[in-house]
């Protein structure tokens, strides 16, 4: 029998089936979703209006809010709608866009915190060559590349991901990524899976190793400084060491492995898309307090000229 795609709709079995559970997780994602973007906007506008966007960190700092501004945009709005309608429904379309969007944006993420731990070790292993290595020219070409490595993860996913469906169309997910997909395709994906864990599972392993050592690096030279120096430069790497922790642990989770799904990839998936962009903004700035400062000195300013 031919295989063909006669599938145009999905259903979205979303987090649960129960109303009251649904109605609960629409208030919490709603709150998480105004402090996504209360927290990523201050923190976009505060540094593209200060001078922090002359020092790299901040700059990389920036286009990270952007990216998980965006990045949880593509999945959170349609999982709140989906709480409160009957019949969760994307088209097929609509499907593979959310698809390479959202793997696009993950693998711009992804690479944008590998440059931002270069950034710490250029900090603090090179310190009297950071202004040079880390200049406003390697800063962009940084930016491009990540840019340029999200579309190329992207596409390969997405092109991985072209199969023909023919019945059934119930995505078991909250949104429409590879695994469940390859379950409700009509051909043998046995294949295509291991290139999934390559392509998504393999790079993020990668990238956390690599990050990893970085650490290691930096720890490694600071142990013979002094104390005071010590604990400066562990604050300095602190914060992304928490976000590179909190998103990598999920999604390495959910991608390391061959094309099967399990009940807790849903909050895994939870904790990548809508977690931690709502906690990095926090983390960024509670913890940061040259960041603190210039939210206080910039806001202050912005209230006197308004009065």
């Amino acid at each position: 029998m031919e295989n063909r795609n006669n599938v145009t709709v999905f259903i979205l079995l979303g987090l649960s089936q129960n109303k009251n559970t649904e109605i609960l997780c629409f208030v919490l994602f709603l709150f998480c979703y105004i402090v996504i973007w209360l927290g990523n906007l201050l923190i976009i506008i505060s540094v593209t209006c200060s001078q922090l966007v002359d020092q790299p960190m901040y700059f990389l700092l920036n286009y990270l809010s952007l990216s998980d501004l965006c990045y949880t945009s593509t999945v959170t709005p349609k999982l709140m709608t989906d709480l409160l309608a009957e019949r969760k429904i994307i088209s097929y379309n609509n499907c593979m866009a959310q698809l390479f969007i959202l793997h696009f944006l993950g693998g711009v993420e992804i690479f944008i915190l590998t440059g931002m731990a270069y950034d710490c070790y250029v900090a603090i292993c090179k310190p009297l060559h950071y202004t040079i290595i880390m200049s406003r020219q390697r800063c962009n070409t940084i930016i491009i590349v990540c840019y340029a490595g999200g579309f190329v993860h992207s596409a390969s996913q997405f092109l991985l991901t072209i199969l023909p469906f023919c019945g059934p169309n119930e995505i078991d997910h909250y949104f429409c990524d590879v695994y469940p997909l390859l379950k409700l395709a009509c051909v043998d994906t046995y294949r295509i899976g291991l290139l999934v864990v390559v392509n998504s599972g393999l790079i993020a392993l990668v990238t956390f190793v690599i990050l990893m050592m970085s650490y290691f690096l930096i720890l490694y030279t600071i142990k013979g400084y002094p104390a005071e120096s010590q604990i400066k430069a562990l604050s300095t790497c602190s914060s992304h060491i928490t976000v590179v922790t909190l998103f990598f642990i999920p999604v390495l989770f959910v991608y390391i492995r061959p094309a099967v799904t399990f009940p807790e990839d849903k909050v895994f998936a939870l904790i990548y898309t809508i977690i931690a962009p709502m906690f990095n903004p926090l983390i960024y700035t509670l913890r940061n307090l040259e960041m603190k400062n210039t939210i206080k000195k910039m806001w202050y300013q912005l209230f006197l000229k308004g009065i």
